[in-house]
């Protein structure tokens, strides 16, 4: 018997790309088990089933920086509860990072793939079932998207939660408007822009030339991250979601003066921020 739970929950994250770098990344996870029925005529409790598979994605994955282990371009070091990590992709480019080790997913492969991330969970995962369970099944998949969209990294420091950390990302889309007519060319050019970013507040900036280095210490600990500059663009506010709507919108005013304009930027997957904007 298969029991199935089909977009049981998302993960919002990062992780590391041979070629682009350090990407944000949003996936819907889905899951099912396969085994015999019980005394109650189940697999596995449905409740149960969602609740330990909910916890185990919010910890292990849900805004982490998943990171390949077995990648041959990766330098990793960990001690005293932390994670040092150079990694070094595309065209000799290289970004760093210090980080407590729980802010840090280390996936036991050589690239991060739906497959490979979904293998490490199940391999994690199956000894906490029922004996009844025979075969444990975990996909990711990305949400379809017919118009712009944009993968971006960030940290919020102030966050009370997991936001705080300074490695983690969404994959989003974007909607504006100018004067009411929808304005696909301008969401084309944000997707282009923030293609791979990483968003960085002016706060957080330590040093920068051609390498940006970023620092804070938040509730979970200190964090460090060194990037190109040219995967960067500084804000002059927190990255918030609303600040980034805000911040778009504002950007779009100068450059349209008479027009206006309203900007609809999610963080991930059906949530986000609306800011509007009239020079």
């Amino acid at each position: 018997m298969l029991l199935f739970v089909d977009n049981l929950t998302n993960v919002d994250f990062s992780y590391l790309h041979t070629e682009r770098g350090m990407l944000g990344e949003t996936w819907l996870a889905s899951a099912s088990l396969e085994g015999a029925l019980d005394e109650q005529g189940m697999v596995c409790d449905f409740g149960e089933v969602k609740r330990l598979l909910r916890h185990f994605l919010d910890k292990e994955l849900d805004h982490c920086l998943l990171v390949p282990t077995l990648a041959p371009n990766l330098t990793l070091e960990q001690q005293d509860g932390q994670v040092n990590l150079t990694w070094t992709y595309g065209a000799n480019k290289q970004l760093t990072c210090k980080s407590p080790a729980q802010a840090i997913a280390l996936i036991n492969a050589p690239t991060i793939t739906p497959e490979s991330v979904a293998k490490w969970c199940i391999d994690k995962l199956k000894q906490q079932f029922a004996d009844s369970v025979a075969r444990l099944d975990i996909r990711f998949a990305e949400e379809a998207i017919d118009g712009a969209f944009y993968h971006y990294s960030h940290g919020l420091k102030k966050h009370a939660g997991n936001c705080q950390r300074i490695a983690h990302g969404h994959r989003s889309r974007i909607n504006i408007w100018l004067d009411g007519a929808k304005a696909v060319h301008l969401e084309a050019d944000w997707a282009k822009r923030w293609e791979d970013i990483y968003l960085g507040s002016d706060e957080d900036l330590i040093k920068g030339d051609q390498q940006l280095h970023f620092a804070y210490v938040s509730a979970q600990g200190p964090f460090e991250l060194t990037m190109p500059k040219s995967q960067c663009e500084m804000i002059n506010t927190d990255t918030t979601v609303e600040w980034l709507a805000r911040y778009i919108a504002n950007t779009l005013a100068q450059q349209n003066p008479g027009k206006s304009v309203r900007v609809q930027a999610f963080e991930g997957l059906h949530k986000g921020a609306i800011a509007e904007a009239k020079i």
